[in-house]
C-alpha cells in the first residue's frame, strides 16, 4: 500500500524479486542497455580516419567525435541521482535508452562534422543514466542472496563491450558505411526500451519533488567541459607553453573549486559529495579511478603501438585483445559466487596483482614478438578484469544505504570516466616524450665512430641502398625502437602502480557482496 510522507516521497512496499523467465528477460534487457552504451564509447575510436576522410576533415578535427561524447557523458552521469530521485529509476532508464537510440540514429545519418559532433553530444548526455540505472535495477530484481550474480551480469557487459568495440568498429568501417557503427544501436535500443518498460513499469521507485541544482549543474558543465577540451587539445598545443591551455586550466580550477564549495553547502546538490564521508566509498572510489585510469591508458597504448610501430591492422590489433574478454566472461561467474563468501579486498588485491603482472609482461615485449607473445599479457589481464570491477564496486558501495546507491553509483562512474579521459590524454603525451628521450640517447651513440652503425650502413649499401636511403632506414629503426622503449617504460610504471594500489584497498573496511543491499555505515 502506498502512502505519502512529509518530504513529498511516496513510500510503498518494496516489490518482491523476480523469478524464472521474467527475471531472465529483464536481466538480459538491462545487460544489453549497458553493453550498448559502453560499446559506443569505444566503437568510434578505430573509425576516426574513415569518418574524417568521408566528411572531408582532418583526423585531429575528427577526434571531437570522441571528445564530445566523453564530455557530455561525464556531465550526464552525475545527474543520474537527481533524475532517478525526481522521476524514478525505471522512467529515467527507459527515457535514457530511447533518447540514446534516437541520438544514435541521428549520428548515423549525420551529413557533416558539425552535425555529427552535435548529435554525439546528445548521445553522450542522454546515455549518462544508462549504466548506473541498469546496475541499480539489476540489483533490485534479484533476490538478496543473488546480488553477486546481478553485479556479475553487469560486470560481464562492461568487460566485453570495450573489447568488441574496436573490432566491430574496424570491421564495419572497412566493409560498410561508417554510419552503421551508430545505426546498429537502433534495433537494440528499441528492444531494450520496450522490454524494460513492459517488465519494470510496475516496479517504479518512489519519487521526490526536489528542485534541480541549476547553479551546481552550470558549474559542473563548465569545469568538466573545459577540462576535457584542455586534455584533448593539450598535446597538439604543447600543453602549458600555450596561453590557451593555461587559460583553460585556470578556468577548470576556479570553477571546480566553486563547484565543490557550492555542492557542500547546497541543500539539494546535483552531486552528493557527503558520500565521501564513508571511508569505503572514498578510498574505494579513489582506488577504482586510479586502477581504471592505468587500465584505460594501457588499453589505448597497446593497440596504438601495434598499429603505428609493429604494422598490425586495426582488426588484428583488436584480435590481440579479444581473449581478454573471453577470459573475463568465463571467470566472472565464479568471481560473483566468491564475492558472497570472500572479503572483497582479497578479490581486489588479486585483480591488481593480475593487472600488474600483465603490464610487466608487456614491458618485456620486443618489436619482433609473435602474435601469441602479444596476446599472452592480455590473457592475464582477463583475470584482472573478471575481478576488478566487481570487487571495487562491492567495496565502494559497502555502507551506502539503498536509497543512495543510484547517486553513489553515478558519482563513482563519473569520477571513473574523468580519470579515464585524463589517462587517455596523458599516455600519448608521455609516450612521445619517452620516445624523444630514448631517441636522443641513441643518437649520442650513432656516430661515425660506432662500429655497429658503420657495419649496418655497409650492409645496407651492399643491398643496393644509396647513402641517404641507408641512413633514413637506420633512423626509422631507431624511431621504432625508441617508441618500443617508451612503451616499455609506461608498461613498467603501470605494473608497479598497480602493486602500490593494493595498499589503498586494505585501508578500506571488510566488505562482501552476499546479501541484499549494503548496510549503512556508522
Amino acid at each position: 500500500m502506498s502512502a505519502a510522507n512529509p518530504d513529498g516521497a511516496i513510500a510503498r512496499t518494496e516489490p518482491p524479486p523476480m523469478q524464472g523467465a521474467s527475471l531472465a528477460i529483464t536481466a538480459l534487457a538491462l545487460a544489453l542497455g549497458t553493453f550498448m552504451q559502453v560499446l559506443d564509447s569505444t566503437i568510434a575510436n578505430v573509425s576516426l580516419p574513415t569518418i574524417a576522410g568521408n566528411l572531408g576533415v582532418s583526423t585531429n578535427q575528427g577526434t571531437w567525435v570522441i571528445t564530445s561524447f566523453a564530455v557530455a557523458n561525464g556531465i550526464g552521469v552525475p545527474l543520474t541521482g537527481w533524475l532517478m530521485g525526481r522521476y524514478g529509476v525505471v522512467r529515467t532508464f527507459v527515457f535514457s535508452v530511447i533518447a540514446f537510440t534516437v541520438a544514435s540514429f541521428l549520428c548515423g545519418i549525420a551529413w557533416n562534422l558539425s552535425s555529427l559532433i552535435f548529435f554525439r553530444v546528445l548521445q553522450g548526455g542522454t546515455s549518462g543514466p544508462m549504466i548506473p540505472g541498469s546496475q541499480a535495477l539489476l540489483i533490485s530484481i534479484f533476490p538478496a542472496h543473488k546480488r553477486a550474480t546481478a553485479l556479475g551480469i553487469w560486470a560481464i557487459t562492461t568487460l566485453v563491450a570495450p573489447i568488441c568495440g574496436p573490432i566491430l568498429g574496424g570491421y564495419i568501417s572497412d566493409n560498410y558505411h561508417w554510419g552503421w557503427i551508430f545505426l546498429i544501436n537502433v534495433p537494440v535500443g528499441l528492444i531494450v526500451a520496450f522490454l524494460a518498460w513492459r517488465m519494470l513499469e510496475s516496479r517504479e521507485t518512489p519519487t521526490r519533488k526536489l528542485p534541480i541544482d541549476t547553479v551546481g549543474l552550470g558549474l559542473l558543465i563548465v569545469w568538466v567541459g573545459t577540462l576535457q577540451i584542455m586534455l584533448d587539445s593539450g598535446k597538439d598545443a604543447d600543453w602549458f607553453s600555450s596561453t590557451t591551455i593555461v587559460i583553460e586550466a585556470i578556468i577548470t580550477v576556479v570553477f571546480f573549486v566553486a563547484f565543490l564549495i557550492w555542492e557542500l553547502t547546497e541543500a539539494h546538490p546535483i552531486v552528493d559529495l557527503s558520500l565521501f564521508k564513508n571511508r569505503n566509498f572514498a578510498l574505494g572510489t579513489v582506488a577504482f579511478c586510479l586502477g581504471y585510469a592505468v587500465f584505460f591508458a594501457n588499453n589505448l597504448l597497446m593497440p596504438l603501438w601495434l598499429q603505428t610501430q609493429i604494422g598490425y591492422t586495426a582488426t588484428w590489433a583488436g584480435l590481440v585483445a579479444a581473449p581478454t574478454g573471453v577470459i573475463a566472461v568465463l571467470l566472472t561467474p565464479f568471481t560473483a559466487r566468491m564475492m558472497a563468501r570472500v572479503d572483497a579486498r582479497l578479490i581486489a588485491s588479486l585483480a591488481f596483482v593480475a593487472f600488474g603482472v600483465s603490464y610487466l609482461m608487456r614491458a618485456g615485449l620486443t618489436a619482433d614478438a609473435s602474435f601469441f607473445a602479444f596476446m599472452l599479457p592480455l590473457l592475464v589481464q582477463g583475470i584482472a578484469m573478471a575481478t576488478f570491477f566487481l570487487a571495487m564496486i562491492t567495496i565502494l558501495l559497502d555502507g551506502v544505504s539503498p536509497p543512495r546507491i543510484p547517486m553513489a553509483s553515478g558519482l563513482s562512474n563519473f569520477t571513473r570516466i574523468t580519470a579515464g579521459g585524463f589517462a587517455a590524454s596523458m599516455v600519448t603525451t608521455l609516450w612521445d616524450r619517452r620516445e624523444a628521450f630514448h631517441q636522443a640517447r641513441m643518437a649520442d651513440l650513432t656516430t661515425s665512430f660506432n662500429p655497429a652503425l658503420t657495419q649496418a650502413l655497409a650492409g645496407l649499401h651492399r643491398l643496393g641502398f644509396p647513402d641517404l636511403g641507408a641512413k633514413a632506414s637506420i633512423i626509422r629503426v631507431m624511431t621504432s625502437q625508441a617508441y618500443l622503449l617508451g612503451a616499455n617504460d609506461i608498461f613498467w610504471a603501470s605494473g608497479w602502480s598497480c602493486f602500490i594500489l593494493i595498499g589503498m584497498v586494505w585501508l578500506c573496511r571488510k566488505a562482501k557482496s552476499g546479501g541484499g543491499a549494503p548496510v549503512a555505515a556508522d
